[in-house]
């Protein structure tokens, strides 16, 4: 039974939380962030990053999940609009083994646990979090419970089996901008004045902030356009090239997106690059599959190899679908593998200014190995 309170951590009450799979196992715990959420439902997946936490809250990929850290002690430093990459969290729920007391950070605005409360995002911690990576890693991710109710445990196991599955969702309607909006180009030293910076549109499909900065950073000039845009409206703002962002849920379900990029790659020669969905949406549009992985790639180790230079690349991910790579068309090039599984990271096309990747360039955490795309990028744009 859920819903008493139960426990002192930090030395204020705390109510009992449930976390509740699909395959009947429940976890019990103690609930923080946004207590009035009774219940929320949700993939359960987890994440090997370390540290940023914040980022990972406000990716909109993570729409539709509950994600789990592998690492123990979260909230530790706080919470700042300074790292947010987007305007709100967009997770369905939060797993720690352990919440910090207190945070120390000279840029921290509040604490993780205001922060979620604030931003209505249910949270559980006290939670075995090594046992239920391993249970993941084992059986999959699947879909799962958060809640603070005085209910069964059946009654919560039915609620979690009833909730959608992650195949065949299209979520890219519930993270997009609303309406187009634009952002300056950095104007790196020597740049002659009155040149005009190259203009790149941005398809969102649940992009992050900080992409957007890397590519303004290059010198880009950016006009962002809702996942719904047609061929059409994107032409409209003649580009110099085209941008496909990251994003959440199934890529096989974003149908109309794929139809549209089918016209768009069929009929003109601008420059695409994709990232993460934005690559999966361009496989698919070329004529390749996907597939979904078992539990995922999510965290900031994830070792992928340019076979085009033979060199390693520490990379950032977080996907739960993959690139059948034997379902490509003959003009694609293999560019990237995955260490870890051999799955597809990367590709080019061999007869048109395409190209995309599995991982997060803009995120870094190699640091700056993985920079040269967005350079790649500009350098087809400028030629």
């Amino acid at each position: 039974m859920a819903g008493n309170i139960d426990g002192v951590v930090g030395g204020s009450a705390r109510k009992a939380a449930w976390l509740v799979l699909e395959n009947g196992v429940v976890l019990r715990g103690h609930g923080f962030g946004a207590l009035d959420v009774p219940r929320t439902t949700g993939e359960v997946v987890f994440t090997t990053s370390t540290t940023g936490y914040q980022e990972i809250l406000t990716d909109p990929s993570y729409a539709g999940q509950i994600v789990t850290m592998t690492n123990p002690l979260m909230g530790n430093y706080g919470a700042t609009d300074d790292d947010l990459e987007s305007t709100y969290p967009f997770c369905s729920g939060f797993v720690v083994r352990e919440l910090a007391e207190r945070y120390s950070n000279w840029r921290a605005e509040e604490s993780l646990e205001r922060y979620l409360e604030r931003n209505g995002i249910l949270a559980i911690e006290q939670v075995d979090t090594r046992k239920l990576v391993r249970l993941l890693r084992s059986e999959g991710a699947m879909r799962g419970i958060l809640s603070t109710e005085l209910v069964s445990d059946e009654e919560l196991v039915e609620a979690a089996r009833r909730s959608p599955q992650m195949t065949g969702l299209d979520l890219t309607k519930g993270v997009t901008t609303k309406e187009a909006y634009e952002m300056a180009a950095d104007r790196p030293e020597g740049t002659p004045i009155g040149s005009q910076p190259p203009h790149v549109v941005v398809m969102d499909y649940g992009v992050k902030q900080n992409i957007l900065r890397k590519l303004a950073a290059h010198g880009a000039r950016l006009t962002v356009l809702p996942s719904t845009a047609t061929r059409e409206e994107i032409l409209e703002h003649k580009p110099d090239g085209i941008f496909l962002s990251n994003g959440p849920g199934d890529p096989d379900a974003v149908k109309d997106t794929i139809k549209m990029l089918k016209n768009l790659i069929k009929r003109d020669e601008q420059p695409i690059f994709g990232i993460c969905l934005g690559h999966q949406l361009l496989s698919l549009a070329l004529g390749g599959n996907t597939y979904k992985l078992k539990f995922g790639h999510r965290g900031a180790n994830h070792p992928v190899k340019n076979l085009l230079t033979n060199k390693i690349e520490i990379t950032s991910q977080n996907h739960g679908f993959a690139v059948d790579w034997k379902t490509m068309p003959n003009e694609c090039e293999l560019t990237h593998l995955n260490l870890n599984d051999q799955t597809v990271e990367g590709f080019r096309h061999t007869k048109q200014p395409i190209f995309a990747v599995q991982y997060h360039p803009e995120a870094s955490p190699g640091p700056h190995e993985s920079d040269y795309l967005f350079s790649q990028f500009m350098g087809a744009i400028n030629s």
